[in-house]
């Protein structure tokens, strides 16, 4: 029974030690997911709303802008709001394929998960109502999850 507690208390520890490393990772990625969330959507929208005044309004909504601002020619309005259309566009795209690219969202949507299982499994341990070979299989099925963090 002296072999049980032990290894109970080793898989306690690493239970707990793998949660850390999670928390850890999650402390940094989910600002990072909305980060790049946010830039994809802010982006998109302003470049689409700073192309529907000369497409609602033609040349009378530019002409309004030129004399708001006294600018001595309409095309200076165009090519604003087109460069400030294209620059937030591929803000928008660059955001959106980074948050892709490093699968951020599932990694952090898999993380979350992990830590709730791994949560269980701690609480199950210590309670001893499931056998130890129970909880380490589900100990091994619960970290796969999260293999893309370092020692998993």
């Amino acid at each position: 029974m002296d072999e049980d507690a032990g290894a109970r208390s080793e898989l306690s520890a690493r239970i707990e030690e793998r949660r850390g490393t999670i928390r850890d990772f999650l402390r940094r990625a989910r600002p990072r997911r909305s980060r790049l969330t946010n830039i994809s959507i802010v982006g998109s929208s302003l470049a689409a709303a700073f192309t529907v005044g000369p497409a609602a309004g033609g040349s009378r909504f530019t002409d309004a802008v030129k004399n708001l601002f006294a600018l001595p020619d309409d095309s200076i309005v165009w090519r604003v709001l087109c460069l400030a259309a294209v620059l937030l566009s591929v803000a928008a795209a660059v955001a959106t394929n980074l948050a892709n690219s490093a699968n951020v969202a599932s990694q952090v949507s898999a993380a979350e998960a992990c830590l709730g299982e791994l949560e269980g499994l701690q609480l199950s341990l210590s309670l001893g109502n499931v056998p130890l070979d129970d909880v380490i299989q589900a100990y091994r099925q619960s970290i796969t999850k999260v293999s893309f963090l370092t020692g998993s």
